[in-house]
């Protein structure tokens, strides 16, 4: 094969592997580090109290930083109209989450991004859900009061935000026990 045909036919070999995604599906990447939290899921009836408790509906963006399964997300897009975002630094949780909402019919309103959650752009939320430990909590908190807008509300199971009182804290009884809940609304600059 002379020079010439040579190239076009590389050419148009590295054309059809770019457009086909270069070659064989690639595996989830792994985690960049472990999670900080152990995985355990938000029993049901925590699920609804804490989108009952955020007030969550039709025009809000909801974010589940440590998402897991994906159940709250998919919760407030299911049955409140929502939108949402779940951030998972682990891959198997971020597949879990994103094969769930393709059952419940709402993986179109969910975005999933596999990152660490310190460094998720948290602008376009109306609403962040937490269950992780207060350690994490106190290190989210800033963050959260600088990129949350005003009125922004957050929801935490089970752990609080140190000296941050909440507007309001409930108290959840299930299968598994009391749980407690914590509402903080983002105050005006």
């Amino acid at each position: 094969m002379s020079g010439p045909h040579r190239a076009i036919l590389f050419a148009v070999l590295a054309a059809g592997c770019i457009a086909c995604g270069g070659g064989a599906p690639q595996a989830p990447a792994p985690p960049q580090r472990p999670p900080d939290a152990r995985y355990e899921p938000s029993p049901v009836e925590v699920v609804h109290a804490m989108l009952e408790l955020a007030q969550v509906r039709a025009g809000d963006v909801v974010y589940d930083l440590g998402c897991g399964d994906g159940r709250i997300v998919i919760a407030a897009v299911r049955r409140l109209g929502a939108r949402g975002v779940c951030v998972d630094i682990d891959p198997a949780r971020i597949a879990e989450s994103r094969e769930n909402a393709r059952r419940q019919g709402v993986a179109d309103r969910i975005h999933f991004r596999q990152e660490d959650l310190y460094a998720t752009d948290l602008g376009g939320a109306t609403v962040v859900m937490l269950y992780l430990t207060v350690e994490m909590n106190l290190a989210l908190r800033p963050k959260l009061l600088r990129e949350l807008r005003p009125g922004s509300r957050i929801v935490s199971h089970w752990h609080s935000m140190g000296d941050w009182q909440p507007q309001q804290t409930q108290h959840v009884q299930g299968d598994s026990g009391w749980r407690t809940i914590f509402l903080w609304t983002v105050p005006a600059r």
